[in-house]
């Protein structure tokens, strides 16, 4: 269609050039003592544009040959570039293939051919880092900082990932403390802080970066539990040796974060510390309700074992739970323990006879098998220890 329209405007252009030659009878006298030429108008028209564009296509022709090596120049340096390019491309993609021994060469190709130096440096330093070359490493992140400063924060944040690798932790942590307080705290430092932290044993550390992912959005929501929980564990771990510790501990621990496994961890070591009262209100209000800690048999069990003054208010306690949830074998095994501890023989052996009928267990014949042994009732107590053993064999 634009063709078209050209074909005709120069159609309408030569009619109107035409036409206008037929009714101009201009001349043009040309003297030059003692010469005299006298041309018509339309003839010196047509000469002068000719001359023109002859010298216009003489001056074009003259500047397109001296521009010539300037040219050719000009297009090797474009190829140059084009090819470094596509070798700069093959580095970045053999680094995600895992073919690093290949990428480290393609990308000091590329950094040889100046295209993209400094991200080239960081590539080649993480296919080094991958095959185990940390002298090379150094050099290719030296090399990054020093050819482009503004690649000081990715050197940063691929040094701390390196350093991760590397489980020096320690060394990781002075990195992104370096990065941080130069870019801030955002998202992906924070995450690569947090497993520093969990390698280097700063469960505190730990906790609190879990707890600004979650509410950032930043965790998914089963990682920061899974995360918070074992930062826990490790804290009730590190402090089951102090008993003021650990109880300052369990009381800060917010109620959000007391899972099973938290409270089983911190009864039991408040147990062996000799905090029964404290075990004992830390496993009820677990248990109460079906809470969120929810019902387990661990607690249970480790609920009928506490010693020590109360044992009747927790038998109370106990058969409150049992009639809210009959048939829980945990809880029948421990009531039939609490009242042995009590020596009411005759609800023992009921407890632990209705465990048994709800769910067969190694815990529950040798219970029984000790109760039996305790009134003398010699055959019931070898046939339920031999029932014990044969359950542990299975």
């Amino acid at each position: 269609m634009k063709g078209l329209f050209w074909i005709l405007a120069l159609f309408g252009l030569a009619v109107a050039v035409a036409l206008g030659a037929r009714v101009n009878d201009g001349y043009v006298l040309l003297v030059l003592p003692p010469y005299r030429a006298e041309v018509s108008l339309n003839l010196f028209i047509l000469v002068l544009v000719g001359l023109i564009l002859v010298l216009y296509t003489t001056l074009r022709t003259l500047a397109l040959t001296f521009g010539l090596p300037q040219r050719v120049k000009e297009y090797r340096e474009r190829r140059r570039r084009e090819r470094a390019g596509q070798v700069f491309q093959d580095a970045v993609r053999l680094l995600f293939e895992g073919r690093f021994g290949q990428a480290m060469k393609r990308a000091g190709e590329a950094y040889a051919a100046g295209t993209a130096r400094g991200v080239a440096a960081l590539v080649a330093a993480r296919a080094a880092q991958r095959m185990r070359e940390p002298e090379k490493q150094q050099e290719w992140m030296r090399r990054a900082l020093a050819d482009d400063p503004h690649n000081e924060a990715a050197a940063l944040m691929l040094e701390a990932e390196m350093m991760n690798e590397l489980r020096r932790f320690d060394e990781a942590l002075g990195v992104l403390g370096r990065f941080q307080g130069k870019q801030g705290r955002h998202l992906a430092a924070l995450r690569l802080e947090l497993r520093a932290r969990q390698g280097a044993g700063d469960w505190d550390g730990v906790l609190k970066l879990a707890r600004q992912l979650e509410k950032r959005d930043a965790l998914p929501l089963e990682v920061a539990r899974e995360v918070k929980m074992l930062a826990h564990l490790e804290n009730i771990r590190r402090r089951r040796n102090d008993a003021g510790q650990l109880q300052d501990y369990l009381r800060a621990v917010p109620a959000a974060e007391f899972g099973r496994r938290v409270v089983l961890a911190g009864a039991r070591a408040l147990v062996e510390q000799g905090a029964v009262p404290v075990a004992q209100n830390l496993i009820e209000s677990a248990l109460d309700g079906y809470s969120e800690a929810g019902w387990q048999p661990e607690l249970v069990a480790l609920y009928g074992g506490l010693a020590g003054p109360g044992l009747t208010a927790r038998i109370a306690r106990a058969e409150d739970w049992l009639r809210q949830y009959p048939g829980e074998a945990a809880l029948l095994l421990a009531l039939g323990r609490m009242c042995m501890n009590q020596r009411l023989w005759g609800k023992a052996q009921s407890y632990i006879e209705a465990s048994l009928a709800t769910e067969e267990t190694r815990d529950a014949h040798l219970a029984l098998a000790e109760l039996c042994d305790k009134l003398e009732r010699d055959d019931e107590a070898n046939r339920h220890f031999r029932a014990a053993v044969g359950l542990e064999a299975c």
